[in-house]
């Protein structure tokens, strides 16, 4: 081909290009005005009450892009934000039972409560039960003991497993910590502490003005301590060791007196390990607003998970106070009071460790049954220059106005007259039965 020929070929070419081109912008003639920053004329709307012509979703007119500014062409509703919300989140059931009762919780994949959603579960031959408060816990109670088949009913957003877990109810409690009791453990984050940690010092509402709010070094075979929680604020536990205290009883949470929720004293762990660290022998005390045995085990459940990577030399005291008389637990009578404690107690115990009650003289004559519990330790809170108390105990609590070292606040001082050799890892038995009556501050045996 001459070269003539190929410029005719190439303008053949381009003019049908531009002609194509112009009908194209002809026919967009509006957009391409929009383009190029000229006005466009609106076209007349169309008067109240004519109907718009059926269009079946295609194409009217001769704007090619109008789609683009239709609100109705796409879908608004965002249904899916990721893969996994649109599989839907994995979920299973961890169940427990202490008696006659039946925990369920609900699980993600990692093992954390799924909360924020009324899941129902169905018990075979039972029913059906919900989460109404949405914590991801079900408790269901008056069962009958037997095997009990549980399966998770759907849920919009979850991926719920196609099988039914087993578990056995028992007729009468086990003495023993209760599995995935890590599950009901808060922090002070989930909670209103002030609504929920109330505890009143009886001793102090009783105490009469003859207390010795000095350092007792020189009392016979009593060793001295203290005990502190989180109101004792940030504690240096050197100074404390210097200031001649030979062991500390640490609070390491306690059930709240509204809710009833489990919570973890939020000074426990690093108290326990400034303490450890210095080289002072520790025990630890929990709070109780348990109302039965069943509530009673789950403390002691707590406790144990909390202590069992330390050395606890001391016994496991359980706080028997009141909340001002508007707790849960305040209103119990006697009884109820004193086999909820023996179940905290036993459970302890089962664990290994030495345990006991503290409580003031006259809490521990009026509102428990201390005959049913006279195999355990008794730690006496009465601020009186000698108790008046005349049964065993096995230390004294004498002020709670005493200043130490290391610490900033007041601070309950203690006199401990057992036995305790601290050579022994955790605390399994680790008390010798030695005791006080009446004041005396030698060692009796009990």
């Amino acid at each position: 081909m001459d070269s003539k020929r190929m410029r005719r070929a190439m303008v053949f070419i381009i003019v049908v290009f531009l002609a194509a081109f112009a009908v194209i912008a002809v026919a967009n003639w509006d957009t391409v005005k929009r383009k190029l920053g000229f006005p466009v004329e609106e076209p007349v709307q169309e008067q109240a009450g004519e109907e718009e012509p059926e269009t079946g979703g295609g194409q009217i007119g001769s704007d090619l892009s109008a789609f683009m500014s239709d609100e109705t062409f796409f879908d608004p509703e965002v249904k899916f934000k990721s893969i996994e919300s649109y599989a839907g989140r994995n979920v299973s059931l961890m169940m427990s039972s202490v008696a006659k009762d039946l925990r369920i919780m609900v699980v993600d994949s990692v093992g954390r409560l799924v909360t924020g959603t009324d899941f129902t579960v169905t018990i075979q031959d039972v029913g059906e039960y919900t989460d109404t408060d949405r914590d991801g816990i079900i408790y269901v109670d008056g069962l009958r003991s037997g095997e009990y088949s549980v399966s998770l009913n759907e849920q919009d957003g979850f991926r719920v497993p196609n099988t039914i877990t087993t578990i056995q109810v028992r007729q009468d409690i086990e003495y023993r910590v209760l599995d995935n009791i890590e599950y009901l453990m808060l922090t002070e984050d989930d909670i209103d502490p002030e609504k929920e940690d109330k505890a009143v010092n009886g001793a102090e509402e009783d105490a009469d003005g003859t207390e010795n709010m000095e350092l007792q070094f020189d009392n016979g075979s009593a060793r001295l301590g203290i005990d502190v929680s989180k109101w004792n604020q940030e504690i240096d536990w050197e100074a404390v060791k210097d200031a001649g205290i030979e062991f500390a009883i640490i609070r390491c949470g306690y059930r709240g007196a509204s809710t009833g929720a489990l919570v973890i004293d939020p000074r426990f762990e690093e108290n326990i390990r400034g303490a450890i660290d210095a080289g002072i022998p520790v025990g630890v005390y929990f709070f109780t607003q348990a109302l039965d045995e069943v509530e009673a085990v789950e403390e002691a459940s707590m406790v144990i998970r909390l202590i069992e990577d330390y050395d606890v030399d001391y016994p496991v005291f359980l706080d028997s106070e009141s909340t001002g008389g508007k707790g849960r637990a305040d209103g119990l009578d006697s009884d109820v009071r004193t086999r909820a404690h023996r179940a905290f107690l036993q459970t302890i115990e089962a664990a290994g460790y030495e345990t006991g009650v503290y409580a003031s003289r006259n809490w521990l004559n009026d509102r428990i049954d201390m005959t049913k519990l006279s195999d355990y330790r008794v730690w006496l809170a009465e601020y009186a220059d000698v108790p008046s108390y005349d049964q065993y105990y096995d230390m004294w609590q004498y002020t709670s106005k005493g200043t130490v070292d290391g610490i900033s606040t007041n601070v309950d001082l203690n006199l401990c007259y057992m036995n305790i050799d601290t050579s022994i890892n955790h605390s399994k038995n680790a008390a010798g039965y030695s005791g006080v009556v009446n004041g005396d501050s030698g060692n009796v045996p009990r």
